[in-house]
């Protein structure tokens, strides 16, 4: 069955940077976009950023307010998908899901704290 195992998540001061990681397994990962989603109190889910299949380039999209502050990354070889967050603001805090939406597969989130 699919999994996806989110990793990286903590409390880090306003300025500062974190690398997510999400390992995938039980799928063909190389065929299937991957994204990350995140939720903050009191909020609706949105998503952060994409990555597409290889076959399609690996192309990636960003939320507006995360452009330039995050990247996106996929690794084929070992099934796993990143997000590096650099120049964290506290509005930033929130759950964030690893996410492989042509599956609807979520995993079980990690908690990010951007907080002085």
């Amino acid at each position: 069955q699919v999994q996806l195992v989110e990793s990286g998540g903590g409390l880090v001061q306003p300025g500062g940077s974190l690398r997510l990681s999400c390992a995938a397994s039980g799928f063909t990962f190389r065929r299937y976009a991957m994204s990350w989603y995140r939720q903050a109190p009191g909020k609706e889910r949105e998503l952060v950023a994409l990555v597409a299949a290889i076959g399609s380039s690996g192309s990636t999209n960003y939320a507006d307010s995360v452009k330039g502050r995050f990247t996106i990354s996929r690794d084929n070889a070992n099934n796993m998908v990143y997000l590096q967050m650099n120049s964290l603001k506290p509005e930033d805090t929130a759950v964030y899901y690893c996410v492989a939406p042509q599956l609807g597969s979520w995993g079980q989130g990690t908690q990010v704290t951007v907080s002085s």
